[in-house]
């Protein structure tokens, strides 16, 4: 190299040049700029995590030292007379509390050992453990590693019960902020033992048991205190995923958890090695299957009571300002009295005529539920829903309704060869849940019109074997059919539009303002006719034209007033698509979600009812611990729907349906009856069926179909409903004396002609007619010219969107040929309301 003096001069002159100084200088100034950006970036962080961390500790809810203890005691539903109806709320409020000395040492200890061994030396947060899982989630890649104290788990199973309904990680983040912020504040006003005291009686340990108590009861049969070394880590092993771990259902997957709590337990020097290899040797499992096999298996709640355990949650948030755990600890452990309004005969008479096989058509299927959890020998889970099976066997077998099948047998192999595809292993631990209901489905609401109790509910049949599953009276939508006929159509145009029975009007082909028809269900059209006969025969032209003549809102405003909660308005329409109910064929139920079978029965009651609805309860009373009244509900929410006049003559030719229309089959003898058939789909296949009708004592609808929405193979047979709803209704009644229904001062008679509607002379063919009072026609029939029927309605419409009035009129074409009396003539003249008792039943199919 050159070290003369020549070249370290040009070297210095290089190094100081303007150039050299001005990149370094440059680059000077982008690295102050990057740790400014980045400072900049943590400030915002900083500022960011403060307020998120500050608006979640301000949300949190403020406890008092008794908000994490649990009650212990049991909520009772009982009827009227103080008869325990069912033990609904007693597994889950079955704990039975046990002070600290009265609970084993080695029960305790086993508790810290597994679930938090810093729990006596930190102050509510583990900062070690949460260190040690983040370390630990960074490696695996797995951020589920746990780091809840006991005292944050005590509050998140009293304060937070719903967590596991957490959808997003900030759910959870702030959650989990407000269980640590609370958790030093419970450390503060607590000492140690009452935190697990309180944190040993409220924990769930599997098979519903709530707390150690129970759960020594449940396993081994003996009280706790009395619980072995072994025995205390089969219950501490369950604590981590009381499924998984259920000592009766899995005893291994608990056996493997117990055998890390004798671990943890001699490592922390809570057992000696003698201890430990004496309760690992101890065949406890034998034990516990003994006791498992000597329990009887318990009963999942009625139908009924779900839909009171709702009802009640509700009113307590609602009206109570409960929030929604507050309501939920409340019900399950607050030793509450729930007076039902449910009578315990007519809902035995319903539960037994409606799980008789042999009350449905003879074809039956087996809709699937389905649920798989597959736990990993790394302690990684999968889940697989019912949708995720639907899938598979939609694409490899191209089935519309995969999870329909025609035996349970079938079913079982689908499932099976599912699993066969997933790569389960010998090592993995799988949780299945799999349960079959016979199709098609049922629901069924009973209730009193005049006071809104609900005497009854049926949510579908087949064995019901868990609590709050799906209820199909009061959780599933279907299409109504005719049965909306009455209400939204006939309802508002006799109310306010000036319509009256006799008012003519012309059947004859129509079409939706779409352009597509509206067909009749028998594919005739009889001409000139009146609204009686069209209610009478369910005639889908009639319906339509009346509903477009009085006003689409008319009939949409009239259902609301009707209690309706799931319509879909103009301005929820960006919600479903684009859909809304305001649409033609709202007058044969096509609408957008559906109605729930209870505000249908409520629907049908109001009629019942002269016209005012009465919100349906199902109970009247809840007291609590100390039987002070908590929630009244004997004096019912109303109010009037329709004048007493259109209620009356609504049910005089809701009446005529069932003598000598479509819902003959529903008759039996020794009361009056009205009623209304209601069913979706073409003449040929069916999705859904209704019968909803009321006798002066009570009011009850019934729907049946496929869960799935499969068509309904009962060609032959599409009046089962009525059946069923005969033999219900018939020994509900069977000891009641025969009343009829009453009619109004402001209805009155007259004589009138059945072609025009006018006053009839001699050489009409006369029939008698209800009127509300003042709507009678004043002027006498001028004689009758044969002329061919015109409408100057006939294209009459005014919706804006073709496309959904097609799509709801396709699957709303009420009603077959096989509903037709054969023993009806239209404008026979013989449709006048009974009004003495009809003795005669009619044979099953009468009205085909």
């Amino acid at each position: 190299m050159n070290y003369g003096e020549k070249n370290i001069k040009t070297k210095r002159k290089e190094i100081s040049s303007k150039k050299r100084r001005k990149k370094k200088k440059v680059g000077v100034t982008f690295f102050k700029f990057f740790l400014i950006f980045i400072l900049i970036i943590g400030v915002c962080g900083v500022i960011g995590a403060g307020i998120f961390i500050k608006n979640t500790i301000d949300k949190t809810p403020v406890i008092k030292e008794s908000d994490v203890k649990p009650s212990g005691t049991t909520t009772f539903v009982v009827d009227e007379e103080g008869n325990t109806l069912d033990s609904f709320f007693q597994k889950g409020s079955n704990r039975i509390y046990k002070t600290y000395d009265e609970i084993p040492k080695d029960l305790a200890h086993a508790f810290v050992a597994i679930e938090d061994e810093r729990f006596y030396d930190h102050n509510g947060i583990d900062i070690h453990g949460i260190i040690r899982a983040g370390v630990k989630g960074i490696l695996s890649g797995n951020l589920s590693e746990g780091a809840s104290t006991l005292t944050q788990q005590l509050i998140k199973n009293n304060v937070f019960p719903n967590f596991t309904e957490e959808k997003t990680f900030s759910d959870r983040l702030q959650r989990k902020l407000q269980e640590q912020y609370l958790a030093i504040q419970v450390e503060k006003q607590m000492s140690k033992k009452e935190i697990l005291e309180a944190y040993m009686n409220t924990i769930n340990l599997g098979q519903g048991c709530l707390g150690i108590q129970t759960a020594s009861k449940r396993y081994f049969g003996k009280d706790v205190s009395d619980l072995t070394l072994s025995e205390c880590t089969v219950i501490a092993g369950i604590t981590q995923s009381p499924t998984q771990f259920d000592p009766i259902l899995h005893p291994d997957a608990n056996a493997r958890r117990r055998e890390l709590v004798l671990q943890k337990m001699l490592e922390q020097e809570y057992i000696t090695q003698e201890q430990y290899d004496e309760a690992k040797a101890d065949a406890v499992y034998d034990r516990i299957k003994e006791t498992a096999d000597a329990e009887p298996e318990e009963i999942a709640n009625s139908y009924f009571v779900d839909a009171l355990f709702r009802q009640v949650i509700d009113d307590l948030i609602n009206r109570k300002n409960f929030s929604e755990t507050q309501a939920y600890n409340l019900i399950y452990s607050g030793g509450l009295t729930i007076v039902a309004t449910q009578d315990r005969n007519i809902q035995n008479i319903c539960d037994t005529v409606l799980s008789d096989p042999s009350n449905y058509p003879a074809h039956v299927e087996y809709g699937l539920e389905y649920a798989l959890t597959v736990t990993h020998a790394d302690g990684t889970s999968d889940n697989y829903s019912k949708e995720m099976l639907k899938t598979y066997l939609s694409e490899t077998y191209g089935e519309q309704y995969p999870l329909d099948f025609s035996s349970p047998e079938e079913a079982q192999a689908a499932v099976e060869e599912y699993k066969s595809t997933l790569g389960i292993t010998e090592t993995d631990t799988v949780i299945e849940n799999m349960n079959l209901s016979p199709q098609p489905q049922i629901s069924m609401v009973l209730m009193d019109q005049h006071t809104g109790y609900v005497k009854a509910i049926v949510g579908g049949r087949g064995d019901k074997k868990v609590n709050l599953s799906l209820n199909r009276a009061v959780d599933s939508y279907r299409q109504p059919g005719s049965c909306f006929k009455p209400l939204a159509v006939y309802s508002p145009a006799l109310d306010s539009a000036g319509y009256t029975l006799a008012t003519p009007i012309v059947d004859e082909p129509y079409k939706y303002a779409n352009g597509s028809d509206v067909p009749n269900w028998s594919g005739t059209y009889i001409g000139t006719t009146n609204i009686r006969h069209a209610i009478e025969q369910s005639m889908n032209v009639v319906a339509v034209k009346t509903l477009t003549d009085i006003g689409i809102e008319t009939g949409f405003d009239m259902l609301k007033n009707y209690g309706f909660t799931s319509l879909v308005s103009r301005e929820d329409a960006p919600k479903f698509d684009g859909n809304d109910d305001l649409q033609q064929p709202l007058a044969l139920g096509g609408i957008t979600q559906g109605v729930s079978n209870l505000e249908l029965s409520a629907a049908y009651a109001t009629i019942a009812n002269n016209g005012v609805y009465t919100k349906p309860i199902l109970y009247t009373k809840v007291l609590d611990h100390e039987g002070n009244i908590l929630l009244d509900n004997t004096t019912p929410l109303t109010h009037r729907v329709i004048k007493d006049s259109t209620a009356a003559l609504l049910t005089s030719c809701l009446q005529d349906v069932v003598t000598i229309g479509t819902g003959t089959t529903a008759r039996f003898p020794n009361m009056a009856i009205a009623g209304k058939t209601g069913t979706t789909g073409t003449s040929d296949l069916r999705n859904d069926l209704w019968f909803c009708g009321f006798t002066p004592y009570y009011t009850c609808a019934m729907w049946s179909g496929f869960d799935s929405y499969k068509t309904l193979n009962v060609i032959n047979d599409e009046i089962y409903v009525q059946r069923l709803w005969r033999q219900i209704m018939s020994q509900v009644h069977e000891s009641l004396p025969y009343k009829d229904f009453e009619i109004p001062e402001s209805v009155q008679k007259k004589t009138i002609c059945t072609k025009t509607g006018l006053l009839a002379t001699s050489s009409c063919s006369a029939k008698t007619e209800y009127f509300a009072t003042g709507t009678a026609p004043s002027q006498s029939c001028p004689g009758h010219v044969t002329e061919k029927p015109k409408d100057k309605d006939k294209h009459k419409g005014n919706d804006k969107d073709k496309d959904k009035d097609k799509e709801k009129e396709d699957s709303n074409t009420d009603e077959t040929p096989s509903e037709v009396p054969e023993t009806s003539t239209p404008d026979s003249g013989s449709d006048t309301t009974p009004t003495t008792p009809d003795t005669s039943t009619p044979p099953d199919g009468a009205d085909d």
